[in-house]
């Protein structure tokens, strides 16, 4: 399915609407003489192409965007196939693109730096990776902000194609702890959640 019309079975922008196809208008009367565009045929004539040179202008700079990871939409398709990612359509685009960019990280032999560098594409904050090689294993810890990350499942895909078979690893996130806490007054602490507190970046320091 292409939108809402199975491809190739409907007329280009044929599925486009009237607000649409308003949004992306060119006005073509300045481009020829004003006696040609009063004849009532050929002012009918430049305002529906208007309409469609409007959207074709559209249309392109759409494709364009295709070209480019941190733009693309339904061309992230395309990109997943090229980079051996497997499409997830249940994700959101951001999502999709974390793991596009996270496998481009994640070329070559995996090291320290590439899982740091992978993790930190997928959460956008900082990230230490604290080898144990005695045991095996490793750990991802997220220093750069409190609470769990968005989109760990599909870090720990991608971390799955990335690390050795030998190695197991953990996770490590941050949260307020009592220290942080007692230095609020009940009055203040109940103006979050338990799930905010509990991720509440704000520093407060008793006097």
């Amino acid at each position: 399915m292409y939108g809402q019309n199975q491809y190739g079975t409907k007329r280009y922008a044929a599925g486009t609407s009237d607000r649409e196809r308003e949004e992306y208008y060119v006005n073509l009367f300045p481009l020829v003489p004003a006696f040609v565009a009063e004849k009532k045929e050929m002012h009918a004539l430049y305002d529906t192409q208007g309409y469609e040179v409007g959207y074709l202008e559209h249309a392109l700079e759409d494709v364009i965007d295709q070209c480019f990871i941190t733009s693309a939409t339904w061309g992230l398709t395309r990109w997943e196939k090229f980079l051996k990612v497997d499409t997830n359509l249940l994700l959101t685009y951001e999502q999709r693109r974390e793991l596009l960019f996270a496998k481009l990280r994640g070329q070559g032999t995996t090291t320290v730096e590439m899982i740091k560098n992978t993790a930190e594409a997928f959460s956008g904050i900082e990230v230490e990776v604290i080898e144990d090689a005695p045991h095996y294993r490793f750990t991802v810890r997220f220093v750069g902000k409190k609470g769990i990350p968005q989109n760990m499942q599909g870090f720990v895909t991608m971390l799955e194609t990335i690390k050795p078979a030998h190695l197991a690893y953990d996770f490590e996130y941050r949260f307020t702890t009592w220290q942080e806490a007692v230095n609020y007054t009940w009055e203040e602490a109940q103006r979050y959640s338990w799930e905010e507190f509990r991720i509440l970046e704000e520093e407060k320091t008793c006097y």
